[in-house]
């Protein structure tokens, strides 16, 4: 458990110093699959690493992150609760708290779910 705690630390360390895709390819599985919600998964590093690419490049304005939560669960699992506060150039002003859920193998993220509200 304190591994997780290590490496969750670490990759919420890295988000807010803007090396969120730096964290992604330290931390993230090659067979990682990702899912927003009830959406299909993502499935694969190359393809979610597209899908990242694809959501950083469209914030226009970055005003804060912040980590609420952090916990740890049976089964190598860790939950965090983030708030964040963003311009989206599809989206517009996103002022908005979500809870990701990270399945761990082997010391990185095989499996990274997102919850939120609309």
């Amino acid at each position: 458990m304190d591994r997780l705690l290590e490496n969750i630390s670490n990759v919420n360390d890295m988000i807010l110093q803007g090396e969120a895709m730096e964290a992604f390819e330290k931390y993230y599985h090659e067979d990682v699959v990702m899912q927003e919600n009830d959406q299909a998964p993502v499935i694969g590093k190359a393809a979610n690493r597209k899908r990242e690419e694809e959501f950083f490049g469209a914030i226009t304005e970055f005003r804060g992150a912040k980590v609420l939560k952090v916990a740890i669960g049976e089964g190598n699992v860790t939950m965090v609760e983030w708030h964040m506060d963003y311009t989206h150039k599809d989206w517009g002003v996103k002022n908005v708290t979500q809870v990701a859920v990270q399945q761990w193998q082997d010391g990185m993220i095989i499996n990274e779910r997102f919850y939120y509200g609309s």
